[in-house]
């Protein structure tokens, strides 16, 4: 369980001045998980040096495309399953009894993959560093070259798996559910780079840059609501099954982390389909073009 003298605070976010407060914390653990997805076909490079140059004091690295990743699926950036998950949490120190905070520089997008990754497996003690690393640098939070000295721990994965969809599930979803879309509307409407464009009939496009503003900071409630309230969607009532999706699962989370700051539950609840469009689009199911859904 969570030391009960670290209380987090409702919600997915953690800002930068409670991080500051709470650092030194014996329970808590600080990822760094900061990434670029590369355009469509090109091989994503690491931001590991960056780490080793300034990182938050005692956070480690993770590298978004591998260490909670299947890296066996033919499919990009699966969730890991719960052994190798398990034994990757472990490595970074993580338990059952560990507070986890992560950060980006990425308007959240690797962030919130991990939020939610950790929730599938289980652990609900997981937050995100609202405007990550720039909100740090702000804020004058300390940085550090230092690597964190970890001692392994032993993480039991609880897998959720109502909070992950796969390609099947999508396409046979009830017709209640509402599927979004996190992708660019140039992307959604078949436009953009994707080698393959439109997106997922039926998926109501909620582009997660418009969630946060040009500082990489959750937008001001009115703003979020009303971004939700264009594809028809009340955060006080959310849809029974919500899925979220994206290009290849990563920035998929952000819409949830966004319901879930406006009312605990709504956005928690929600499902990410893992293979998004890259899966969608290579297996011959059908596509719709255009800004409708």
């Amino acid at each position: 369980m969570t030391d009960d003298s670290l209380t987090l605070p409702d919600g997915p976010f953690v800002s930068a001045a409670w991080l500051l407060e709470h650092l030194h914390h014996p329970a808590l653990r600080v990822l760094d998980t900061r990434g670029k997805v590369p355009p469509p076909g090109e091989t994503p490079q690491s931001r590991r040096g960056d780490w080793a140059a300034s990182h938050v004091p005692g956070a480690a690295f993770v590298e978004w495309n591998r260490d909670f990743v299947d890296v066996d699926d033919p499919v990009p950036n699966q969730l890991a399953g719960a052994d190798r998950f398990a034994q990757a949490a472990g490595r970074q120190g993580i338990d059952a009894g560990t507070v986890v905070v992560a950060y980006d520089d990425s308007a959240s997008i690797f962030a919130g993959r991990l939020w939610w990754a950790f929730r599938a497996m289980g652990h609900d003690a997981v937050r995100v560093l609202d405007g990550g690393w720039p909100a740090w640098l702000a804020a004058g939070g300390p940085t550090t070259e230092e690597a964190p000295a970890v001692r392994p721990a032993t993480f039991v994965p609880r897998p959720r798996g109502e909070l992950r969809r796969t390609i099947d599930e999508v396409a046979d979803r009830s017709p209640d559910a509402v599927l979004l879309d996190a992708r660019a509307p140039d992307r959604y409407a078949g436009t953009g780079a994707d080698r393959v464009g439109g997106h997922i009939p039926g998926a109501r496009n909620v582009p997660y840059a418009a969630l946060v503003d040009e500082h990489g900071l959750l937008r001001p409630e009115p703003e979020l609501r009303a971004a939700f309230a264009r594809v028809g969607i009340d955060p006080d009532s959310p849809p029974a099954e919500l899925v979220s999706s994206c290009g290849s699962g990563i920035s998929a989370s952000v819409p949830l982390l966004a319901l879930e700051s406006l009312n605990p539950g709504a956005g928690a609840r929600g499902a990410v389909y893992d293979g998004s469009w890259a899966e969608w689009s290579a297996s011959g199911r059908p596509i719709t073009t255009g800004t409708q859904p």
